[in-house]
């Protein structure tokens, strides 16, 4: 009731205010066209204005609602389409997820035309006849996804190349990639599959300068990124060591190799074997005694006592060591070895019969037998052949020997020299 009232006093309002408006501001219209004149006042053709606009609209909506139904119809045939297609797509995937590629492939292809996301249907449609072994059909729907939507090459190249990496062809999916990191600098799944392909041909070049992108991108954890990097350098120094020429490149590996690296082991053996054979001894001495004042290991010192640089300079350097190594096997072996270089035979005796007690050893009693033999001590020469042979015996697999068998099942030796 008060909303009626309130209603009722604002309509008498607005009308006072519109009479005292028509009554305040006269005027009056005039159209003219030819010789023919209409003339009304003011607000009775302000009237007549707005009875026209109204007409207009109603109209335009009247005939937009009879051209609409069409366009519904469409758009509602359409949709219920899409709907169809999503619903086999749907299908499809969860046939390719079973294993039952052929439906799947068949499913997904047939969806593809109605459906919104037609890339996923031939994308996963190249899938499906990829793991049927027809190769060529998947290419097909590689190309049908390259029409159907732009923009996504990266899409279609990353999946043809997976495609080429299952089929055994990493040549072909190296090229893809490549095309694709020029392309696409430092893209993660990329990388990831660049490194896969490296692997699989045993690319250690490319590994080597691909692994810290990867790390930049925290794509490889750092003990993995580590056993690569070990990896790859140990593989080219191998390879590129095999001709003493390619020293250079050699050392540019050492040069190149992260800090880390160059405290291993393995890998400052292989470098010292590389220099010894491109006649740079020099060079390989520093290497060791540099790595062992840093870095004690038995293989290094091992090492520095078969080098022929400056013998006595060596042995000055190992016995200096032995001031602080006094019980080391592997460094009075090398003591050894070097007063030999040196003509000091009895010191080289006492070095290697020092080493022998420490740790009783087959290659000492090798040192010792070759010694005592040039002395002309053939007895004490024989006994540590003896040991060497017991020593390496040792070694050996246990296998059944003549002497474990009875008579009866012993060669007979004179026959077997016959057929011979």
């Amino acid at each position: 009731m008060r909303k009626l009232v309130l209603l009722l006093v604002a309509g008498l309002a607005v009308g006072a205010l519109l009479g005292h408006l028509m009554m305040s501001v006269p005027g009056y219209w005039l159209i003219r066209v030819g010789d023919t004149s209409v003339q009304t006042s003011f607000w009775f053709g302000l009237i007549i204005l707005l009875a026209a606009f109204i007409v207009v609209h109603f109209a335009l909506r009247l005939l937009t609602g009879i051209i609409r139904p069409v366009g519904r119809f469409r758009t509602w045939n359409g949709r219920a389409r899409n709907r169809r297609a999503m619903k086999r797509t749907v299908r499809g995937l969860v046939a390719l997820t079973e294993g039952r590629w052929k439906k799947a492939e068949k499913t997904l292809v047939h969806a593809a035309d109605d459906s919104s996301t037609p890339l996923v249907n031939y994308l996963s449609a190249a899938l499906a006849a990829h793991y049927q072994g027809n190769h060529e059909k998947s290419q097909e729907h590689l190309n049908q996804a390259q029409l159907s939507t732009e923009g996504a090459d990266t899409a279609i190249g990353l999946m043809q190349a997976q495609l080429m990496i299952d089929r055994q062809q990493p040549e072909e999916a190296m090229a893809i990639l490549n095309r694709l990191d020029k392309k696409l600098s430092d893209h993660p799944q990329v990388l990831k599959l660049l490194k896969q392909v490296h692997l699989s041909v045993n690319d250690w070049e490319g590994l080597r300068w691909l692994l810290p992108r990867l790390a930049a991108q925290k794509l490889i954890a750092p003990q993995e990124r580590e056993q690569l990097e070990f990896k790859a350098y140990r593989e080219l120094i191998t390879f590129e060591a095999k001709n003493p020429s390619n020293i250079e490149r050699v050392r540019g590996l050492w040069a190149d190799m992260p800090e880390y690296l160059r405290g291993n082991t393995e890998l400052i053996v292989l470098y010292t074997d590389a220099l010894v054979q491109a006649n740079e001894e020099t060079i390989a001495e520093r290497l060791l005694n540099h790595s062992l004042d840093h870095h004690w290991d038995a293989r290094l010192v091992k090492r520095y006592g078969l080098l022929n640089v400056h013998a006595a300079r060596q042995l000055a350097k190992a016995e200096k060591w032995l001031q602080e190594r006094p019980n080391d096997p592997e460094l009075l072996l090398t003591c050894g070895r070097l007063s030999l270089r040196t003509g000091k035979w009895e010191k080289a005796l006492e070095y290697f019969e020092a080493s022998q007690r420490q740790r009783p050893n087959g290659e000492v009693c090798a040192e010792l037998a070759r010694l005592y033999a040039s002395l002309g001590e053939h007895n004490k020469s024989q006994l540590y052949y003896r040991h060497s042979v017991e020593m390496l015996a040792k070694s050996l697999p246990s296998l059944p020997q003549p002497s474990d068998a009875g008579d009866s099942q012993k060669p007979d030796t004179k026959a077997a020299k016959k057929r011979a």
